[in-house]
């Protein structure tokens, strides 16, 4: 059971809410990253999302990325703002240097706001980072 293994603390890994113009539509919208920091890829990155609020839960979206190189990012997901009033997760497993690392990273509801981006990472650009 996941109780049962020992992660070591997630580190250097981080997921960004990034508003972005979208050349195909030439609309802008806010996209979820992943990103790694670490001097070394991060291989098998499985990504489980969902929106929930007491009364509320979206329906889980799952994703795998084979490798996340170092110093790299990976587009997740385009986020649409009508799940901006639900508090959003992403459980991020992944390996770095064969250790299994686990985090649920978290926008809790209404925190991703244009008036509230700072750099990101990595990204050359500005957005949100969860918590």
């Amino acid at each position: 059971m996941k109780k049962d293994i020992d992660f070591p603390k997630v580190e250097n890994v981080y997921v960004a809410a990034v508003y972005e113009l979208h050349q195909d539509y030439n609309t802008h919208d806010w996209n979820i990253y992943i990103i790694n920091d670490n001097p070394t890829p991060i291989e098998t990155v499985l990504i489980i999302a969902q929106g929930y609020t007491e009364k509320k839960m979206t329906a889980a979206m799952r994703k795998t990325v084979a490798m996340i190189p170092a110093k790299g990012f990976a587009k997740i997901e385009y986020i649409d703002k009508s799940v901006f009033g639900l508090d959003n997760f992403f459980t991020i497993t992944y390996f770095l240097q064969n250790k299994m690392y686990d985090k649920r990273f978290e926008f809790p509801r209404n925190s991703i706001k244009k008036d509230q981006r700072t750099t990101i990472p990595v990204m050359a650009q500005k957005g949100i980072l969860a918590i």
